[in-house]
C-alpha cells in the first residue's frame, strides 16, 4: 500500500512536472522571442522613432495651413449684397477662382453665416449658383457655414500703408567695392 500511494506521488509529480514543463517551454520561448526583437530595437535607435516624433512636429503646422486656407476661402459680408444675401460681382469672381485656381486639396468654399437663418440659405443659394455657372470639370467644391470671419481692412488704410513703405523705400544704389573687394561698375576706374 505504501508503495501505491509513493508511485501514484510520483506519477502526480512527473504530470505536474510536465504540464509546467510545457507552459513554462511556452514562456520561455516568448522570453527569448521578446529579447531579441529589444535587441534589435535597441540596435535601430532611434530610426523606428524618428517618423512619429517629425509627424508630431509637422501636425500644427499643417492645422495652421488648414485655417489659413479656411480663412483665405472664406467668402465673407462684403462679397454679399445686403438684404437678400446675392453675390456681388467681386464675389463671384473669388468663387471662380477658389473653384477653378486653388489646390485641389483646398477648393472649398466658406460662406459667413448672414444675420437671418434666411440669409445665411439665400447666401448658400448665390453661391451654389454661381458654381453651377461656371462649367467645372471634375467635383464641385463643397459650401459651407461658418462664423469665423477674415480679418479684413479697408482700402483707403491699405492704399495708405502701401504709400508709406514706398515712400520710405530708400532709392537703389550698387555698392562701392564688389564681393572680391575690387571697384563695382558703379565707381569710375579712374579714382
Amino acid at each position: 500500500m505504501r508503495r501505491t500511494v509513493q508511485f501514484n506521488r510520483f506519477v502526480l509529480a512527473f504530470l505536474a512536472v510536465g504540464v509546467t514543463a510545457t507552459s513554462a517551454s511556452a514562456d520561455w520561448h516568448t522570453f527569448w522571442h521578446n529579447m531579441n526583437v529589444g535587441y534589435h530595437r535597441n540596435n535601430a535607435w532611434p530610426d523606428p522613432f524618428n517618423e512619429v516624433d517629425a509627424m508630431q512636429v509637422v501636425q500644427p503646422f499643417e492645422i495652421m495651413k488648414h485655417n489659413g486656407w479656411r480663412l483665405h476661402n472664406t467668402i465673407g459680408h462684403e462679397l454679399f449684397r445686403e438684404g437678400d444675401g446675392a453675390l456681388l460681382a467681386s464675389g463671384s469672381r473669388r468663387v471662380q477662382w477658389i473653384a477653378t485656381q486653388a489646390p485641389s486639396a483646398h477648393r472649398e468654399l466658406f460662406v459667413m453665416r448672414g444675420l437671418t437663418p434666411e440669409e445665411t440659405q439665400s447666401r448658400i443659394a448665390s453661391v451654389h449658383q454661381t458654381l453651377a455657372s461656371l462649367n467645372l470639370q471634375g467635383q464641385t467644391p463643397a459650401v459651407m457655414v461658418t462664423d469665423v470671419e477674415p480679418g479684413t481692412s479697408s482700402g483707403a488704410w491699405a492704399t495708405k500703408v502701401s504709400r508709406e513703405w514706398l515712400e520710405g523705400m530708400p532709392a537703389p544704389r550698387l555698392p562701392q567695392v564688389s564681393a572680391s573687394g575690387n571697384n563695382s561698375v558703379a565707381t569710375p576706374s579712374g579714382q
